[in-house]
């Protein structure tokens, strides 16, 4: 086991199949280590504790769930201010149909995921967010095909 923050191969490999899988047992993923039983929760427990596992969760089929919609949506700032960043990333927070949010460099200030039912699900969403503060522009892209998802972080073995 590596210590003092680092990451060895057998640490590596449980994390590559805790994210694929985080409902195997701990004895079926020390059998997948080649690690006993205890040695392996040890070094689980101890990834979570050094915050390299963040939480286990279970991905949802959105389509089954009627959010089936993916749309993308950039936003231009008309200020930058704290207390515009404040208001916005607030009102965006309060928003559940957006399920990722960053800051960007570049020509555009926000990007946005949005997971929606339809059409009118995504313009309720919209009339939410030029409402909640004042935008210098507001553009959106729905995506016609889903080509790869994953929740996975690459790990260098």
């Amino acid at each position: 086991m590596a210590t003092g923050g680092g990451l060895d191969r057998i640490d590596r490999r449980i994390l590559e199949i805790v994210q694929e899988d985080a409902s195997l047992t701990v004895n079926e993923l020390a059998e997948a280590v080649s690690l006993s039983q205890n040695a392996c929760w040890r070094r689980l427990k101890r990834l979570e504790d050094e915050g390299y596992i963040l939480k286990r969760v279970a991905l949802v089929d959105p389509v089954k769930l009627g959010s089936a919609m993916v749309v993308f949506v950039t936003v231009r700032a008309a200020e930058h201010s704290d207390e515009w960043l404040a208001a916005f990333a607030g009102a965006v927070r309060t928003i559940p149909e957006v399920v990722e949010f960053y800051r960007m460099s570049g020509e555009v200030d926000y990007l946005l995921k949005l997971r929606v039912k339809d059409i009118a699900a995504y313009d309720g969403v919209y009339r939410r967010l030029i409402k909640a503060v004042r935008l210098l522009d507001i553009s959106s892209a729905f995506a016609m095909e889903e080509m790869k998802f994953t929740t996975s972080v690459p790990i260098a073995l």
